[in-house]
């Protein structure tokens, strides 16, 4: 009877633990499935313009800029700048000795003198001569001349005519060596061949300069005001660009600004290279704030679209631009709902949606990465329209 007895209390003690064994089993199983809702920030789709044009990366470069040589060679005796430094059309840069074109100067200048000297002394025995042919004409007249010797006087008046003639050419022959001579001088000192700023200057006080057709540039001077943009368009996109569409662009320097230049150049042929299309944008850049050799990012303007359906690229998921397909979580009631989309025109950080949505429904924003299809949420932020396009 006692060994009865404990075996009915031992069976107790294990129906006892079994039974609370399930019920703990039971209670996180129910623990499991209640799932609290997802915290999310949602958006209302809304219709905006949509700017179309043709992406495009390119770089800047001064559309006016100039290596400064020297056009004689010689020893530099003075540097008249400094980098960094603005400068007019003309100015002077740096100076070259140049003493024995001072020398040559100065001898031409005294043959001129020496020409006119000849002028002069040539009008008088020309005048001479005119006056010994009218005394002789007046002589023969009277019968006190031969005419060997109206002859000869005629002759002598003509050729004091002739050396006044020559004695002019000689002038201007003196002249033109003077003007050589000042010219080869000014050629001594090296001057600015437009407005702007130096760049670079690479000569000092000392040095031997040569020539500019054997010499390295001695100056570069830049002009920020206007810059050429260069960029390229895929052959697929050729057709779209013209002469006089806006092209916006960015730098990293400025990465909150947009900057706008015209399209003034089309390369009439495609690069053999890559197929590509060749196109130039000049940009004015007043204030000078952009500076040359700039890595810019934009877009060429081709046209605009109102009333479309554009949502931020980083709501979507799955976004495949061949098949223009994507996904995207769409709130109905306090469910979200995975939703598959079409998808049209990229532009920028939007994508515009063709089909699977309309305007005025809410959708995930942020915090649908951990959204299953069918899951709770809970908005954590006051639904607003998406936000405006930007370029």
């Amino acid at each position: 009877m006692r060994k009865v007895m404990l075996i009915i209390a031992a069976c107790a003690l294990l129906a006892g633990g079994y039974g609370c064994s399930k019920s703990g089993g039971a209670a996180t199983k129910e623990k499991t499935v209640s799932k609290p809702p997802v915290a999310v920030e949602t958006w209302v789709a809304a219709a905006s313009d949509l700017v179309e044009g043709v992406e495009v990366t390119g770089s800047l470069e001064p559309k006016f800029s100039a290596d400064v040589k020297t056009q004689i060679p010689g020893l530099v005796k003075d540097v008249y700048v400094t980098e960094w430094v603005r400068v007019h059309r003309g100015q002077a840069l740096a100076r070259i000795d140049v003493a024995e074109t001072e020398a040559l100067v100065k001898r031409a200048e005294a043959g001129v003198e020496s020409a006119r000297a000849g002028l002069a002394q040539a009008q008088v025995t020309a005048t001479r001569a005119d006056r010994e042919l009218a005394r002789v004409l007046k002589l023969k007249e009277a019968g006190l001349a031969t005419a060997q010797g109206v002859d000869d006087a005629r002759s002598e008046s003509a050729a004091a005519a002739a050396r006044i003639e020559s004695a002019r050419a000689q002038i201007r022959v003196a002249q033109e060596e003077l003007r050589q001579s000042r010219a080869r001088l000014a050629k001594g000192f090296v001057t600015s061949p437009l407005d702007g700023v130096v760049a670079l200057r690479d000569v000092n006080v000392g040095d031997l300069a040569s020539d500019a057709a054997a010499g390295k540039p001695i100056f570069r001077i830049v002009d920020n005001r206007l810059l050429n943009l260069t960029v390229t368009v895929p052959s697929a996109e050729s057709a779209r660009v013209k002469v006089g569409q806006k092209l916006e662009f960015s730098v990293d320097s400025f990465p909150d600004k947009t900057f706008t230049g015209k399209v003034m150049y089309v390369n009439p042929e495609l690069s053999a290279a890559d197929r590509s299309l060749k196109v130039i944008a000049e940009v004015r850049n007043v204030p000078e704030t952009l500076k040359g050799g700039l890595f810019a990012k934009g877009r060429i303007v081709t046209g605009m679209r109102s009333g479309v359906l554009q949502l931020p690229r980083q709501t979507l998921a799955g976004v495949d631009l061949t098949t223009k397909k994507g996904s995207l979580f769409v709130i109905e009631g306090e469910t979200a709902r995975l939703r598959q989309v079409g998808i049209g025109a990229v532009s920028g950080d939007l994508v515009e949606i063709v089909s699977g949505m309309k305007a005025g429904e809410r959708y995930v924003a942020r915090g649908g990465f951990v959204l299953k299809d069918g899951d709770r949420v809970t908005v954590a932020q006051n639904s607003k329209p998406q936000p405006p396009n930007k370029p």
